[in-house]
């Protein structure tokens, strides 16, 4: 590059149209390289101070250079302005505060001006280079794309993808999956990111999606949208789940995703380095997808949490460990294929889970009610578990239950409301003691009880409350997984609880997400009671005595 300069008209073209090939950029960005890089050659030449322009024409090749100086009254820079007198020789027509041309004689430049004018070249067209290839990378994320390995640093693996470079994080390889420079490797680009040192493109190799995509390339059902992966769960290189749908009832989306003899989920797992993959009938049915999820374990039961997003699925003992799978892998992918934390039990353990539960709410009746031990049981198993049930429910239902009639039916929902009155009132005071305003107390939706929650967190006033975010008031507070899905050696401990697994304030009594936003506009509401409404505009008064007169015969 260094012999570009100084070269004749037909090299410089000749060089630009080269290296513009090369880089696969536009030629318009190597001309503007060049005339810039002959500026800075120039501006060492005649100085530093010099406004010096070039201008290479892209057709001919013919190479211009001219200085622009002001005509100025009385020059104070001598580099940048001319006076009116030697402005005319240049320019006739010149005048005061015009800008005009002063052409300049090519230089020859040096070995120092030269080198420096190819590294101005070359950054520039380092800079189109990158610019282009951010352009042609920036809206392809989640394609699937081939490179050749370039070489690994610190763990990560570096690919040539041809007209750019993308990296494999370590996170983001298959465990245990060598890499070796000059292999050729598949990858999903994950996001093209744009900083100071150019694009950068991230690629994966452990991501659901990557397997999702192979798939598509190996079935051509799922490419024509006859069949869908409605949801992927990976344990990269050891396990992955799938499920599937197929639009048409002809068509069985397992079997085609199995393919003759497995030839299809076979290519699959050989890219992914023997990743054992279960493909499974996705349901729009909770229960049912959960059951499918959990293969090959057999599944006696389902219990489903919607509010807490939880699911009981209990188990024969003899199945615990296949549904649990070693680690926890088969529990853990389908957790992440169904959205819903899953927790296994045999029937045995859920036996005694549902006779504990029994018992208490049968004490708890029996003492908040003061009734005897067998009624208490009555109410228990008719699918009663809280004292608000009862107070509240239609009073038919109540004395439906056999044995009940309509006196004891009135009698305990008497004997309920008090209960909750009692609790209502100890609550009451407890909230007083803590120092909670009384103003918390008329904001909807909110218990006594509620209100003692936060009065012990600190929330004891409108303000204090208004400042709260509704996720910081409601938000669900994340549990550790249980601790016998890892099978592999003794009990861990549950990790300690981090700052965002605490959840919001009211995040146990589990208002809705309306609710909380009601509770925050409610608290804030005094905010806006001590702003004044604007005034009303006044009516302009008549200028004049004879304008308002006009006015009046109007």
């Amino acid at each position: 590059m260094a012999s570009a300069i100084s070269a004749n008209k037909a090299e410089l073209l000749a060089i630009a149209n080269a290296v513009a090939s090369e880089k696969m950029i536009d030629k318009a960005i190597v001309i503007e390289a060049m005339e810039e890089a002959i500026q800075k050659s120039a501006r060492n030449r005649y100085g530093a101070e010099n406004d010096i322009r070039a201008k290479l024409d892209p057709q001919t090749g013919d190479l211009r250079l001219w200085r622009v100086v002001e005509v100025v009254e009385e020059v104070e820079d001598y580099f940048k302005q001319v006076d009116l007198e030697a402005a005319k020789k240049l320019d006739a027509e010149a005048k005061l505060g015009d800008f005009i041309v002063d052409p300049l004689p090519p230089v020859d430049l040096g070995r120092i001006d030269a080198q420096s004018a190819k590294q101005v070249i070359f950054q520039k067209v380092r800079d189109a280079e990158r610019e282009r290839q951010y352009e042609e990378f920036k809206d392809r994320a989640g394609e699937v794309i081939t490179g050749v390995i370039k070489s690994v640093e610190f763990g990560h693996v570096i690919v040539n993808l041809g007209r750019a470079e993308g990296v494999i994080r370590r996170d983001q390889q298959i465990p245990r999956e060598a890499a070796r420079v000059g292999e050729r490797v598949r990858a999903l680009i994950t996001k093209v990111e744009r900083n100071n040192r150019g694009q950068q493109i991230f690629l994966s190799r452990a991501h659901p999606e990557f397997m999702k995509k192979l798939f598509a390339q190996e079935v051509p059902e799922i490419y024509d949208g006859i069949i869908e992966i409605k949801a992927a769960a990976r344990d990269p290189g050891s396990r992955a789940k799938i499920g599937v749908i197929s639009r048409d009832s002809s068509i069985d989306p397992v079997g085609a995703c199995v393919g003759m003899k497995g030839s299809r989920v076979q290519a699959v797992v050989q890219e992914l380095q023997g990743e054992k993959i279960d493909i499974i009938p996705w349901s729009e049915d909770t229960a049912t997808f959960v059951v499918n999820a959990l293969q090959p374990a057999t599944v006696s039961r389902v219990v489903l949490d919607e509010d807490e997003g939880r699911i009981e699925v209990v188990v024969p003992d003899d199945q615990l460990s296949l549904a649990i799978g070693r680690r926890g892998q088969n529990v853990r992918l389908a957790s992440q294929l169904t959205g819903h934390q899953i927790d296994i039990m045999t029937e045995e353990e859920a036996s005694e889970k549902r006779q504990k539960e029994f018992a208490e709410r049968s004490k708890m009746f029996e003492e908040e009610l003061d009734v005897d031990e067998t009624l208490s049981q009555l109410l228990v198993a008719e699918g009663f578990a809280e004292l608000d049930e009862v107070a509240y429910v239609e009073l038919d239902e109540l004395a439906s239950i056999e044995g009940f009639d309509d006196e004891l039916a009135e009698e305990l929902q008497s004997r309920a409301l008090e209960a909750i009155e009692r609790h209502e009132e100890t609550a009451r005071t407890e909230r007083r003691e803590l120092g909670v305003e009384d103003a918390l107390a008329e904001i909807p939706h909110l218990t006594e009880q509620m209100l003692v929650t936060l009065g012990k967190a600190g929330i004891k006033t409108l303000d204090d409350l208004a400042d709260l975010a509704t996720d910081e008031l409601i938000a669900k507070k994340r549990e550790a997984p249980r601790r016998r899905n890892n099978t592999d050696g003794p009990p861990t401990r549950r990790p300690p609880v981090r700052e965002q697994d605490k959840g919001g304030v009211l995040g146990e009594y589990g208002l809705s997400e309306e609710q909380g936003n009601e509770i925050i506009m409610a608290a804030r509401a005094h905010w806006f009671e001590d702003e004044e409404p604007a005034p009303a505009p006044a009516a302009e008064e008549p200028a004049t005595e004879e304008a308002a007169d006009a006015d009046s015969e109007q």
